[in-house]
């Protein structure tokens, strides 16, 4: 589903949502899917990522200028569920990840922008961000 933008000198993005909205998304993901998620991996996976303001806008600003060199308008991130091998955890255990990965096509090309933009192959996607251990509840 499509978000719209905000209007100039709106100061609150349309996407945005309450912190009851938050709280109830939270609980029904740890109701009906860290349980099972925990049990067939057999400890408590991580279920939130943090990154610094200053770290997201460097990443956006990034993909901002790589596009348009590609000639990407309107470039979006589409956010990916990922797991670490268990060989790459200091702990030896696989804990979840989420990565984000550019999305565009020029101008002109099929499915140039919003929910259906391909992934742009052309720019690394972000990863490395912290997660809490135990998970951070919302």
């Amino acid at each position: 589903m499509g978000k719209e933008l905000p209007k100039k000198g709106k100061k609150r993005p349309a996407g945005c949502i309450t912190e009851e909205e938050a709280r109830e998304l939270q609980h029904v993901w740890c109701c009906t899917r860290t349980p099972e998620i925990d049990k067939c991996i057999g400890f408590e996976d991580t279920r939130e990522f943090h990154w610094s303001v200053e770290e997201l806008q460097q990443y956006l600003k990034y993909v901002k200028k790589k596009s348009k060199k590609q000639g990407i308008d309107n470039p979006g991130i589409r956010m990916y569920f990922g797991a670490y091998p268990e060989s790459k955890c200091k702990n030896k255990k696989g804990y979840s990840t989420i990565f984000l990965a550019p999305t565009g096509a020029p101008a002109g090309e099929m499915g140039k922008g919003g929910d259906s933009a391909p992934n742009n192959y052309g720019i690394e996607p972000y990863n490395h961000g912290n997660s809490g251990n135990p998970p951070v509840i919302y």
